[in-house]
């Protein structure tokens, strides 16, 4: 399928109502507000093209770059294009829900999530913990390491109240998916959501939000769903 027409179906595909609950979390114009529900068809239709996806991507409409990160090839992707990725998502929705989690599914996911983690800018951290959350909701707990996650742990604990607040809230959800999808550090992680507590974080025209790892880790621990794994990151 070529741009113009999936643009097109993308269009077709608009709710208003949906394009100002997507308006009223921080996205902007050019958007169509098409749910993620309505894409699946032409998911199916398209798989994987990383051409398409690209394309898609630059347009800068956000209906079009969610499609992209869920047709995207994320092994065929290198550093340099998940990093032209990141600094084109200028917004939550996009770091997080697209590129992180196309990165999720690579074999430089951990690699490139550390560097964003390191760089200071609010959205590129809160990719790079939502990427780690991604991860580990997927992957066997054989795939990390045990001791990065407990460094990783303890300095959630030293920086969030200090973090700004899109990065809060991915170092609370690192927090939580430690403890629901990591097994071996499940009761360290109970301790130290624990230690950290609840946090107040601000959100842009919404009152305050109450983050809570511990509480949100209780819920799953009742659920019996310790040690949960999704069976795919993407949609």
């Amino acid at each position: 399928m070529k741009l113009d027409t999936m643009m097109q179906e993308l269009e077709a595909l608009g709710k208003e109502r949906t394009k100002k609950i997507y308006m009223s979390n921080g996205a902007k114009e050019p958007l169509f507000g098409v749910t993620t529900g309505s894409m699946k068809p032409y998911v199916k239709q398209i798989k994987i093209n990383q051409e398409l996806a690209e394309q898609l991507y630059a347009t800068g409409n956000y209906d079009a770059m969610y499609f992209a990160g869920v047709i995207a090839d994320p092994k065929a992707m290198t550093e340099e294009d998940y990093d032209r990725w990141i600094e084109q998502a200028y917004f939550y929705m996009i770091s997080d829900y697209v590129v992180a989690v196309t990165l999720a599914e690579s074999d430089i996911a951990q690699e490139v999530s550390d560097k964003w983690i390191a760089s200071g800018e609010e959205l590129k951290m809160s990719a790079g913990w939502h990427c780690y959350c991604w991860q580990l909701g997927n992957r066997k707990d054989e795939e990390f390491s045990k001791e990065k996650l407990l460094g990783m742990l303890e300095y959630v604990k030293q920086n969030i109240r200090q973090a700004p607040p899109r990065t809060q809230v991915a170092m609370n959800n690192f927090v939580m998916t430690v403890g629901v999808s990591f097994k071996p550090l499940h009761e360290e992680a109970v301790q130290f959501a624990k230690e950290i507590g609840p946090i107040e974080t601000k959100r842009e025209g919404k009152k305050p939000g109450l983050l809570h790892a511990f509480a949100e880790i209780e819920k799953q621990v009742e659920k019996g769903r310790i040690g949960f794994k999704r069976k795919y990151v993407r949609c």
